[in-house]
């Protein structure tokens, strides 16, 4: 079975991603994509793939992959109906090599980044302070959330007994997805139109599907509805114009997508905690400390 290229986005205000899910049960989607992914495993038994790598797993799985390692975890469901919960960092291997190549501090992190080209498993110890420190992460802002990922990737360089899984051969993931090219012209198309009236049909028409078959095939490559895609899009070019320009939110409103003011307002408060007016307050305050 060929592996799905996954699009990884940012989390708000981030380099990177964080995420926690919380399943009933974990199911086989066997993907990869070009950035680093640390995964803990809570409460779950099931069996994992990684690259030519296939063995049971349990509680306090914790493991780190190279760019383009494809990769898969399948679980049942609880005997008690317990919840399943995955912690997930995905980090872009450019920005991750500019820090560790950049700075000495970090050399620590090379060859834990050159073995995770393979997938490594890392001992029980290393797990419960992974634990700790991914409960410390999902309620952080985003400063501190950096500050705690090198916390992480540290601990793990220092694991002596963590465990390199796959063979080389599966590295830089040889076995491509035929839907790539497909979705990276949607992706390209929208980020280069996201201003202009944007629907489904003219997309689903661009990747030659119907429109029901790419939403699924949408929302498999970006954990996302196109239309949650589309605002997050827009509201982080809002966020830019917002800091960086003086125009009124009406007319930033109009040059980021949103046609309606009250429908540009209401999403933003969605997508940021806070009204544009708000956000752009906050910044001009943090401005003077400076």
């Amino acid at each position: 079975m060929k592996p799905m290229c996954e699009k990884v986005i940012p989390s708000n205000n981030s380099s990177w991603r964080y995420c926690e899910y919380r399943l009933n049960t974990i199911p086989f989607n066997w993907h990869y994509h070009p950035e680093y992914e640390i995964c803990l495993t809570l409460n779950s038994t099931g069996v994992c793939h990684i690259g030519d790598y296939l063995s049971p797993f349990g509680d306090l799985d914790l493991v780190i992959l190279g760019p383009d390692l494809p990769h898969t975890w399948q679980s049942n469901i609880n005997p008690d109906g317990s919840s399943q919960i995955v912690h997930v960092a995905q980090i872009p291997a450019q920005w991750l090599h500019q820090f560790v190549n950049g700075h000495p501090e970090f050399s620590l992190l090379r060859p834990l980044l050159s073995n995770a080209k393979q997938g490594i498993k890392f001992a029980n110890d290393t797990a419960v302070i992974a634990k700790r420190l991914f409960e410390k992460i999902k309620v952080s802002e985003p400063l501190t959330r950096y500050i705690l990922l090198i916390e992480l990737l540290q601990t793990m360089a220092l694991d002596t007994d963590a465990k390199i899984l796959s063979t080389s051969i599966f590295i830089s993931g040889q076995q491509r997805d035929p839907g790539k090219n497909k979705f990276d012209k949607v992706i390209d198309f929208i980020y280069n139109n996201y201003t202009k009236s944007l629907c489904a049909d003219e997309l689903a028409d661009l990747a030659h599907m119907s429109t029901n078959h790419f939403h699924r095939f949408f929302k498999k490559r970006t954990e996302r509805t196109l239309t949650e895609f589309i605002n997050q899009l827009r509201i982080a070019k809002a966020c830019k114009l917002l800091i960086n320009s003086s125009s009124p939110i009406t007319v930033i409103s109009d040059q980021c997508g949103f046609r309606n003011i009250s429908n540009f307002n209401r999403r933003f408060l969605q997508i940021k905690g806070c009204t544009p007016s708000r956000f752009r307050q906050q910044i001009h305050k943090k401005s003077l400390l400076v």
